[in-house]
């Protein structure tokens, strides 16, 4: 489906002590079933703040927005997020995390040992099936994200939506966890929409890169299509000058064409 989200038009204000605040205006984006698309621009763009649009987290000021041809109206088990603090309830297990979820979404409709299943299926689609009944406590932080990635997983959504996932790792365990997730979409065929300070990782991951310019009133700058084939291997790509086309174009656009904003 060539217009599976659907953006149009779509403006936001937030209302300030010191008056409205534009934070994005004249938005129109539309996402391919299956496609994975990268959110990127200096802080302040409204990155996050589209993404808690499509979310449904919070309503457009104006403009519309649909999902699968019904209308986004607020959030709903067809878009699964993940933030970069993974949320995860400290006093329940891994697996407990993830089968409070299932049972939100599927709990009415399934049997008890169903609902199980699903649950220790997602642990096992991000390769936590050891973790299971650790507490967020006892696991490192790469293995936080993952129960994350596997909560939202779990409900089976029509589009992933994550949100500086990697952001607070390491180097070596967030370049783990980009491979784990390529995999993974690849096996799911999910639809992903994704927020990134990071060009490598956006030219990595996705198949649309969406540049935004500055804030106040952001808006799309420019969408860079990365035609690098699949599966991708990182070591393979470190070499590959189409790569480093698509990566100096990103940067361009971030350090040329969008000056880097006063701090």
């Amino acid at each position: 489906m060539e217009k599976y989200v659907q953006v149009e038009n779509v403006r936001m204000v937030f209302n300030t002590k010191k008056g409205p605040f534009v934070a994005l205006r004249d938005i129109n984006l539309n996402i391919r079933q299956g496609e994975f698309v990268a959110l990127i621009g200096h802080s302040g763009c409204g990155k996050s703040t589209l993404l808690n649009l499509v979310a449904g987290l919070t309503l457009p000021s104006a403009g519309a927005m649909f999902c699968a041809g019904r209308e986004i109206a607020g959030p709903g088990p067809d878009r699964g997020v993940v933030f970069q603090n993974h949320s995860l309830l400290p006093w329940l297990t891994c697996f407990e995390n993830v089968h409070l979820a299932v049972e939100r979404v599927f709990g009415r409709a399934e049997s008890a040992s169903s609902l199980k299943k699903r649950a220790h299926e997602a642990l096992a689609l991000v390769g936590l099936t050891h973790a299971e009944h650790k507490h967020p406590h006892e696991i490192s932080g790469g293995m936080k994200q993952r129960v994350g990635i596997a909560r939202a997983l779990s409900m089976q959504p029509k589009v992933l939506l994550l949100d500086e996932p990697f952001g607070a790792l390491d180097a070596l365990t967030r370049a783990h966890l980009q491979d784990e997730l390529m995999k993974i979409t690849a096996e799911t065929k999910s639809t992903v929409v994704m927020v990134t300070h990071d060009v490598d990782e956006a030219v990595l991951l996705s198949d649309r890169i969406v540049m935004m310019t500055n804030g106040p009133a952001a808006t799309i700058g420019e969408i860079l299509r990365v035609d690098l084939p699949r599966p991708r291997e990182r070591l393979a790509l470190a070499n590959d000058p189409q790569y480093h086309e698509y990566r100096g174009a990103v940067l361009d656009f971030l350090y040329r064409r969008q000056l880097r904003p006063a701090a």
